[in-house]
């Protein structure tokens, strides 16, 4: 068991909660409550067909309905039309033999706010640190906001703090429509800030990321309400290896040299290509300093990481390992550079030395060869999200070098698709829930096949060479057995990453600063291949151990080219052979991007007008840093330095 959560409640009479805590609520969730009979005639025929088809849509109940579902015990648990026609009849019944001022009053008591607090009061204890009776009509239009989406309102930074803001602003204004201030009151408003939250010492280590990316995961994914989390006595099984856990956590304390700045955030997330079970992950130093997860909330420019999926597109496109681009070194498009680490020169080379030796200017050829619309695509078969890859991005001569940003647990699912041989399933982190009545539901993935078993297998082929002779050395593991991945860096080592994997676990290493600037790692350089290969391989080392996993050779690639490491290419017949600079590997960083990253959308809609936040704050115009995770663009990297619609450089 990682932990319980339960009910935060202290119930007040309607007397002690102020009028404008009472209106802001009446103005955001039920206009013509003291009218209405009880019941929404379209919010009912919008929970009908959320019940019937599964889909999640914008919410309607009345403040009736909502109190009914939460005073009368399980009457709001089970998703059924029965159960919903309970509901109804009990709420008409309710409107009708009880007082307005009854019901709201048991609804400010009982309905749930978010930091785990139900009821007004011990909302306003959570948020304001304060008795419900001191609130102010900012702080319960605040309140009132949080009641459709509480864990956007929890912890208001970052992304969720400009949707906080626009959530707030519009019950404001519907006060304001509604009499309950005057306008020139609403103007006087300023945005409530709330405290910062209190957590339980039970949440602390990683126990709190992993009780909050199942909630999350719930939420988003399942179906289920944050409040129905909380009050229904749901026993949650993980999909997480407690042993792994500890794990990920030694291997980033042991190699997390002295003095890093704390600003520093490393995550580490593992998947099972097999069943896209997240295994374990590495999630920040503590939940009671840093709540939000680095593996699953924070996102990072990828750079090289990013390279593979152009890979696969071109092997699904007819290409082969023995394709030849040329590696020449700087290269021009639309004016602007391209260039490979200290503008090494690398001449005519296949894939597998292109990718060993993470070469830009082949890349961007072989993206402009089989256009980046298939990289883009192919992206979306392995995961990424469309909304995660702009317009301005998907056209970059420089998409393949990986301008866009990922989550860590992303990126593990990227890669556990090379190792389940091109069967792609989304990492999941809740494997069942049993409601309190012993009902148990579990959960799986079905997976889709992104691409080919030959184009997994001539892939991984050349991801074996990044760690055999290429960039990703250091995660070579002692004891010999086969691995496969691709480093990753941004300009100014502003965020590093390993991907790797064996044919049983796939693993990503990712390490940035929420702020974007320059990671400074003392006695490390900022690149992939270093202290993030070294984490890998310290993590994985231990959990090959752990899991029992046998040495397990990857599937035969169609063909083995030379190139590698200053052995003969095979050029593309027709395509000249320029002469090669032999090199030493290394990697070759990112630039800034050009235009912001588009945020995710959530998987739940709201039920008012702001979409909430989801992935990173985008960058604005014209390169300027990402910040929160920021956004890539067809510069290349994730704020980063360069100028105007200079192409990126990645590794």
């Amino acid at each position: 068991m990682i932990a319980k959560t339960g009910v935060n409640r202290d119930a007040v009479t309607l007397d002690k909660i102020p009028p404008g805590v009472r209106n802001a609520v009446i103005a955001a969730e039920n206009r013509s409550f003291y009218e209405d009979p009880g019941v929404s005639v379209q919010g009912t025929g919008r929970a009908f067909w959320s019940t019937v088809t599964g889909e999640q849509l914008q919410g309607g109940s009345t403040i009736t309905q909502q109190m009914v579902r939460n005073y009368y015990g399980g009457i709001g648990k089970e998703r059924s039309v029965t159960r919903k026609l309970k509901e109804i009849m009990v709420s008409l019944k309710v409107g009708r033999e009880k007082s307005k001022n009854w019901i709201l009053e048991q609804y400010l008591n009982t309905i749930y706010f978010g930091r785990d607090a139900y009821g007004v009061q011990a909302a306003a204890k959570a948020y304001y640190n304060k008795d419900v009776s001191e609130l102010t009509p900012a702080e319960g239009a605040y309140l009132a906001a949080a009641i459709q989406q509480p864990s956007n309102f929890s912890d208001p930074s970052g992304a969720r703090r400009a949707y906080a803001e626009q959530r707030w602003h519009a019950v404001v204004a519907n006060m304001v429509r509604d009499g309950a201030v005057t306008p020139a009151q609403a103007a006087a408003m300023r945005f409530p800030a709330p405290v910062n939250q209190k957590i339980t010492d039970i949440l602390k280590g990683q126990k709190g990321y992993m009780v909050n990316v199942a909630k999350k995961e719930l939420i988003e994914r399942r179906g289920y309400s944050e409040d129905e989390i909380n009050r229904s006595g749901l026993k949650i099984t993980t999909t997480f290896d407690r042993r792994l856990m500890d794990a990920t956590r030694r291997a980033v304390t042991a190699n997390t040299p002295d003095g890093m700045s704390k600003r520093i955030r490393t995550a580490v997330v593992s998947v099972d290509p097999s069943t896209g079970q997240v295994l374990a992950f590495y999630g920040g130093r503590d939940y009671l300093s840093e709540m939000a997860s680095s593996a699953f909330y924070d996102t990072a420019q990828v750079g090289s990481g990013f390279k593979p999926i152009a890979l696969a597109a071109a092997l699904e496109d007819g290409k082969s390992l023995s394709s030849s681009y040329d590696g020449s070194s700087p290269q021009y498009y639309n004016g602007h550079p391209i260039e490979n680490d200290s503008g090494e020169n690398f001449g005519q080379v296949d894939l597998v030395t292109a990718t060993e030796h993470s070469i830009n200017t082949a890349y961007v050829n072989l993206g402009q060869d089989i256009g980046t619309r298939r990289i883009a695509e192919m992206a979306e078969k392995m995961g990424i999200p469309a909304a995660q890859m702009s317009p301005a991005q998907r056209a970059a001569p420089s998409f393949p070098l990986g301008v866009v940003s990922l989550h860590p647990v992303q990126q593990a699912g990227v890669y556990a698709t090379f190792a389940a041989e091109g069967v792609h399933k989304a990492p999941y982190v809740v494997k069942s829930v049993t409601d309190d009545e012993g009902e148990k539901r579990t959960f799986t993935e079905k997976g889709d096949r992104a691409f080919s078993t030959r184009t997994a297998r001539d892939a991984t082929y050349a991801m074996q060479q990044v760690v055999q002779g290429g960039t990703g050395r250091a995660a070579q593991l002692p004891d010999g057995r086969e691995v496969a991945g691709k480093t990753g860096t941004t300009n100014e080592g502003r965020a590093i990453w390993f991907n790797g994997f064996i044919p049983q676990m796939a693993t990503s290493v990712a390490m940035f600063r929420a702020d974007n600037k320059p990671l400074n790692i003392p006695g490390y350089g900022a690149y992939g291949g270093q202290l993030p290969a070294q984490i890998w391989n310290s993590y994985m080392s231990d959990a090959v151990n752990i899991k029992g996993y046998e040495q397990k050779e990857f599937g035969s690639p169609s063909e083995t080219p030379g190139g590698g490491d200053g052995g003969p290419v095979i050029p593309t017949p027709g395509l000249p052979q320029v002469p090669r600079t032999p090199v030493q590997p290394r990697e070759t960083p990112t630039t800034r991007p050009d235009t912001p990253e588009i945020p995710v959308p959530p998987t739940r809609l709201p039920t008012h007008d702001p979409e909430p936040p989801g992935g990173g704050d985008g960058g604005g115009p014209g390169g300027g840093d990402g910040g929160d995770g920021g956004g890539g663009g067809p510069g290349g990297g994730d704020g980063g330095g360069g100028g105007p619609n200079r192409p990126g450089l990645n590794s």
